[in-house]
């Protein structure tokens, strides 16, 4: 069988197929360099942490902040970037819209209108030529699946060219509020490293308590985040079951499932891009999806596409 939801389900507002190019310009020198800063730098952090934990300083205090950050930004990529504004998974209270947008910034992935055409560029050229991220761009020898991973991992955001917004991201664009968001992403990039440090400060009313926590909760955080979100579009199109049927080799990886807050049972992702809950089966967890549920009980979203018996029974491998 072959569903048809992929087709349709690149995001509200998408034209994944019209006349406009895939990509519309290259990124300015300064942006560019933006870029390499805001992967290397948390990357560098990363690898410190381990040699600079011993003996340098790691209290649970740093923990603490740091969970917090990561909970706070990944679930804003998460339930905001990925969900609500590019697959129109549930539609949110102008507050709830916004404030997912201010979090998703603040994991220092991109603005949300160039997040999510890029998002919606993925799926609607998923392992295919066009996709940004694909790992199968470069054939299936070991030699080239090692540099797919890289592309797919990371590589990708080193290409200069920069996806068409008003192909892929036109009803973003027309909203007024989620582009002010989007123009101050320097803004909520500095308060996700400044308000751990203003914190760990104030807390511990030091200089030492605003440093560590600048590192742990913020670059250290970051960079893990970063490498949750990326392991994705890499691992979860690589290695992984996929019981549901879709059009590329996106797989469920169960190891992600709680790093990733649900976003790693990426084959019913794929089969079915606008269901709210990607864990659908038994054991499966899904933070993402119960954080919905519970702003659906508060009255802050609505009309979450929730899945169903006969949505699934369209998508799973074998049926009719």
């Amino acid at each position: 069988m072959t569903t048809t939801l992929e087709e349709t389900s690149s995001g509200d507002g998408a034209d994944a197929r019209g006349p406009r190019p895939i990509t519309a310009g290259r990124r300015a020198g300064w942006t560019q360099f933006a870029v390499y800063v805001f992967i290397l730098v948390p990357f560098a952090a990363l690898v410190a942490a381990v040699p600079l934990a011993w003996g340098w300083g790691l209290t649970w205090l740093d923990v603490g902040l740091a969970v917090f950050f990561f909970y706070l930004s990944g679930l804003g990529v998460t339930i905001g970037y990925h969900r609500h504004f590019t697959h129109g998974s549930f539609k949110a209270k102008r507050p709830m819209r916004i404030g997912l947008a201010i979090a998703g910034s603040m994991a220092v992935q991109g603005p949300p209108i160039v997040w999510v055409a890029d998002h919606r560029r993925h799926h609607a050229f998923s392992d295919r030529e066009g996709d940004p991220h694909s790992p199968w761009l470069y054939g299936t020898s070991p030699l080239a699946l090692a540099k797919g991973f890289w592309h797919a991992h990371m590589g990708w955001m080193f290409d200069r060219n920069l996806t068409n917004k008003e192909r892929f991201a036109p009803d973003l664009l027309a909203d007024e509020d989620v582009v002010r968001v989007n123009n101050l992403f320097v803004v909520w990039t500095v308060l996700t490293f400044v308000l751990p440090a203003a914190l760990g400060g104030l807390i511990t009313w030091s200089w030492w308590g605003a440093l560590t926590a600048f590192f742990w909760a913020g670059f250290v955080r970051v960079a893990i985040l970063h490498h949750v979100t990326w392991s994705t579009n890499s691992i979860c199109h690589m290695i992984g079951e996929r019981p549901f049927v879709s059009r590329d080799k996106a797989a469920n990886f169960w190891p992600l499932a709680i790093l990733s807050f649900g976003e790693s049972w990426h084959n019913l992702h794929h089969a079915d891009p606008t269901c709210a809950r990607h864990g659908v089966k038994r054991g499966q967890i899904d933070t993402s999806a119960r954080l919905i549920w519970l702003f659906e009980k508060f009255g802050w979203v609505h009309n979450v596409r929730w899945p169903t018996p006969q949505r699934l029974a369209k998508i799973t491998a074998g049926a009719e």
